[in-house]
């Protein structure tokens, strides 16, 4: 009987995937010495072009130069090519241009927009108008501190750059929802009802410029912008200003295992691909690219979709010598692999029901390893191929990575993209990969520490491993 019961316990040991915590297995030190860098990354990264900024900052102060600045291209040379301040590609050339690893992230999150007419008045208070930019919970973005952030240009053709409300003595700007005492009609809506996208409006001024005239807030508050930046009313048509959570990335927890910040979809994973590329030695040549306008499906010349991968390769190309540039750039794409780095949903404790168990994960298990996207009937996806998840499972487990295959909650709950299916179209590997959240989409996403340094060693083991 006891023999039978080794053998039990042997064959458990053996055969079964385990998913369990991996904070007793992973040096704390590192995972806290990294959540740091981490959060010090989001701090400064609002807005796509902060998050742009941030990546070509430390590429540049790591010895990378522009694409253009080289006559012709060898082994060893650092290079980026950049485009519109929302889009780079970091590229460390290796012994030769055919086993190519490469791993994507995107720079913009949710976040409300001011329209290019945003201002008004009512009830003498001035309040600019916005739309909302991704999948959001709108009622989530009421009564919550907001930031601008985002650039002017003015009738000139001069920028302006603007950020208000990240300081301690500067404004902050509120959407304002209902009194419950008045709001009975409101909490009969559905959740998705009760706030309407036309009523994420932002107060920002309550002085008249003089008493008893009309639009008297609005012009105050138009005053103190030209005075403050110079610009009028019509600047705004050519304006992005995105208001964006006032709150800084938090510890979370008695324990400080977590992390509280906004943004972290996907700009986490822009921190934990760039560490990972920088820190990886190997004689491959090696890609990390950072897009734009992911979550609005990828579209625009800031996007995935766009040419700017094509024109880069062909420019790698022909600086390289490389004979596929008459060839065109797809046989380039053919020799890629890469990791699509994205964020995929922890379960929530409290609404356990939309996960099917076997296929999810906990905040603290791992990486998050994700066969396809999409929705019902896996629409809109890339499904991965199992030799290629067979080559990347090898890497990670040869570097004792902790992972699990994760579906984004039951088949038909819901679903959701990422770039990786707009890679594989054009002909490379792409499996998704990342670390899990709760809250997601949300002004103040929660990560545990030790899956965002689990997340960056398993990028790592993907660059470097056979």
């Amino acid at each position: 009987m006891a023999d039978e019961k080794e053998e039990i316990k042997n064959l458990k040991e053996k055969l079964l995937f385990k998913k369990e915590s991996t904070w007793k297995k992973t040096d704390k030190e590192k995972v806290f010495d990294m959540a740091e860098d981490y959060k010090e990354f989001l701090k400064d990264a609002k807005t796509e072009r902060e998050a742009f900024k941030n990546v070509l900052k430390f590429a540049k102060e790591n010895g990378y130069k522009s694409l253009e600045d080289f006559e012709e291209l060898k082994e060893g040379d650092r290079v980026y090519f950049k485009n519109k301040e929302k889009q780079v590609l970091l590229i460390k050339i290796g012994r030769d241009l055919e086993d190519v690893r490469m791993t994507l992230s995107h720079l913009d999150a949710p976040r409300l927009d001011l329209k290019q007419k945003p201002l008004y008045e009512g009830n003498d208070l001035c309040i600019a108008d916005t739309h909302y930019y991704g999948g959001i919970k709108k009622y989530q973005w009421t009564n919550f501190p907001l930031s601008l952030h985002g650039i002017i240009i003015d009738r000139k053709g001069d920028k302006h750059e603007i950020v208000i409300g990240e300081e301690d003595e500067d404004p902050v700007f509120i959407v304002p929802d209902l009194l419950p005492h008045l709001g009975k009609d409101q909490l009969k809506k559905k959740l998705k009802e009760a706030v309407e996208g036309e009523d994420l409006n932002i107060l920002v001024g309550n002085i008249p410029i003089e008493e008893g005239k009309e639009e008297a807030v609005k012009l105050q508050i138009l005053r103190h912008l030209n005075e403050k930046y110079g610009f009028e009313e019509e600047d705004l048509m050519s304006a992005e200003i995105e208001a964006v959570p006032a709150i800084e990335p938090r510890d979370l927890g008695f324990d400080r295992s977590m992390v509280a910040a906004y943004g972290q979809d996907d700009r986490g994973h822009s921190f934990v691909s760039l560490k990972a590329f920088m820190d990886s030695n190997t004689d491959k040549t090696i890609m990390a690219g950072f897009f734009d306008k992911e979550e609005i499906g990828s579209e625009g010349n800031t996007s995935i979709q766009s040419r700017f991968l094509e024109k880069t390769v062909s420019k790698i190309l022909q600086k390289y010598g490389d004979e596929r540039y008459h060839e065109g750039v797809y046989s380039f794409f053919d020799g890629v692999e890469a990791l699509s780095m994205d964020v995929s949903a922890a379960v929530n404790p409290t609404f356990k029901e939309v996960h099917d168990e076997n296929n999810s994960i906990n905040l603290g298990q791992g990486v998050c390893f994700v066969k396809f996207t999409g929705s019902g009937g896996k629409y809109s996806a890339n499904d991965a191929n199992a030799e290629f998840i067979g080559k990347v499972r090898k890497r990670f487990n040869d570097e004792d990575i902790p992972f699990h295959p994760v579906e984004l909650g039951k088949v038909d709950k819901g679903g959701g993209g990422t770039v990786a299916k707009f890679l594989s179209r054009r002909g490379s590997e792409v499996v998704d990969m990342g670390f899990p959240l709760l809250s997601m989409h949300s002004p103040y996403e929660i990560s545990s520490k030790v899956d965002i340094y689990n997340t960056y060693r398993a990028a790592k083991a993907f660059y470097i491993g056979e």
